[in-house]
């Protein structure tokens, strides 16, 4: 398997939770978006990696370990119980039509974990993130 860095143009910084999870929500959301004009197995490779993400935040959501508010968790949860129902109406019959509301839900959320690490730099009086903001992310590929 070759390292992200070999796989992907643009990876973000090890060590930046908040920011990986960003970069992955995007990273899906392109390929989602991008698979919409090609054929359908693309289109199905790319709602299956969706799928996997948010499987991994789900198993982090659940865990006991989670720091997240209860509020917060269980949006996020009742989120991921939605994308998981979208999915599979997708997987039995692909529409491209339908994919957006994923695609939507991927980078509003990959906004929202970048705008609270620019919060909490701003809060701690550090500097801004010099890293690239969400929309250049996204159009990077």
């Amino acid at each position: 398997m070759a390292l992200p860095a070999k796989s992907y143009a643009r990876t973000p910084t090890p060590g930046d939770p908040a920011r990986s999870e960003a970069w992955a929500l995007l990273e899906a959301a392109r390929l989602m978006d991008g698979a919409k004009s090609k054929g359908p197995a693309e289109l199905l490779a790319a709602l299956r990696k969706n799928w996997r993400l948010w499987t991994i935040f789900q198993a982090e959501l659940i865990d006991a370990d989670c720091q997240l508010p209860p509020a917060l968790r269980g949006n996020l949860l009742g989120l991921a119980n939605f994308i998981d129902h979208h999915t599979a109406r997708l997987l039995a019959n692909p529409d491209p039509k339908r994919i957006d509301v994923l695609v939507n839900i991927n980078r509003q959320i990959s906004e929202g974990l970048l705008e609270g690490q620019r919060a909490a730099s701003m809060k701690a009086g550090a500097a801004p993130t010099t890293n690239q903001p969400p929309a250049t992310l996204r159009e990077s590929a």
